[in-house]
């Protein structure tokens, strides 16, 4: 494999990750809908966005989440579930 296909292999690679992440938080979030326009509020929501995709994951990793898409997976959380998750 010459350094060219590496390069592109890369590339590639962190485009996906970047597509499938966006594509979810702006399919289960809304996000390009969203108007805020405050830089810091921004990356304040894409926090929660990242925290709640991480959450879902580890519940689905654990076998433990009951629905089958994350948008009914976040109609069900409370704060003591995701505390939960987050505590193992």
């Amino acid at each position: 494999m010459g350094d060219q296909e590496i390069s592109e292999a890369i590339r590639g690679h962190g485009l996906a990750i970047e597509n499938g992440v966006h594509h979810r938080r702006d399919v289960s979030f809304g996000e390009d809908r969203c108007r805020v326009r405050n830089r810091h509020a921004a990356e304040v929501l894409a926090t929660f966005r990242n925290l709640a995709i991480a959450l879902y994951e580890m519940d689905l990793e654990r076998g433990q989440a009951r629905a089958r898409s994350m948008g009914t997976w976040m109609k069900r959380q409370t704060f003591g579930k995701a505390l939960g998750l987050l505590k193992g």
